[in-house]
């Protein structure tokens, strides 16, 4: 029942998610207001909002103006559910079970933001940072480590955005860097650096090669530091002892 209740819940979240990013991005609300079609405006009814369900039943397609629903509204859904079982089996207790689902959350809304909008909101990441690392020390952590990570990680980003005047990062990802540092401390912020920008080079030589992209081309670097994030959160303390193994 653990599992039927917390996958639910993460198809609920998913849902969620993806209205909070595009209102943020929409400068709406999303405390008030109830959901409508993009497309066409039309206020959406309770059985059109079902996570998955209503995508397959409507096949795809709006109600009212017959426009096509993204696809990305039932992956996202069924991705966070899957993340949501994948966290329970990780966290050791009810408190880390918490804290890891607001950071998968955070974590996704700043994924969804980025890769349709090109935005990395300071109202999500600083907000989230302060509370992520104030959180951090209530379950234990030790305070130095937090701030080894987050000095390393904003400096990182700082740094990039001053030498390149904001040509190869933009200063949402300063923010980023800082928020990184709060979820992950030291030395978990290394991991999430090497596999964004090695999973960053891979995915920009493919859409080089594809001719979608160029060298010059601009890329969000959100999308790949935030999934970066989460397997570091995940498995980033054996990715550290099997490096660690590998170079004795």
């Amino acid at each position: 029942m653990v599992f039927v209740v917390i996958g639910l819940l993460g198809l609920i979240v998913g849902s969620f998610l993806n209205c909070l990013a595009w209102r943020i991005c929409n400068n709406e609300s999303f405390i008030r207001g109830r959901s409508k079609c993009p497309r066409c405006g039309q206020v959406l009814k309770w059985f059109e909002l079902i996570p998955v369900l209503s995508f397959i039943i409507q096949k795809a397609r709006c109600r009212h103006c017959r426009e096509k629903i993204s696809w990305q509204y039932p992956i996202v859904e069924i991705t966070m559910a899957l993340l949501f079982l994948l966290i329970l089996l990780k966290s050791s207790n009810v408190q880390y079970l918490i804290f890891n689902i607001f950071v998968i959350c955070v974590l996704a809304v700043i994924f969804l933001t980025d890769l349709n909008f090109g935005v990395i909101s300071d109202w999500v990441v600083w907000p989230s940072a302060l509370i992520i690392f104030i959180c951090q020390l209530l379950l234990g952590l030790s305070w130095w480590r937090l701030v080894l990570a987050v000095a390393i990680s904003g400096s990182f980003f700082g740094l990039q955005y001053v030498v390149s005047r904001g040509r190869w990062i933009g200063a949402g990802d300063i923010g980023l860097g800082f928020l990184m540092g709060a979820i992950l401390d030291w030395p978990g912020i290394l991991v999430a650096l090497v596999f964004a920008y090695i999973g960053g080079a891979i995915v920009g030589l493919v859409l080089i090669l594809l001719k979608k992209k160029t060298l010059g081309s601009a890329v969000p670097f959100g999308i790949f530091l935030t999934p970066a994030t989460f397997i570091a959160l995940v498995w980033g303390d054996k990715i550290v002892v099997w490096y660690q193994a590998l170079i004795k």
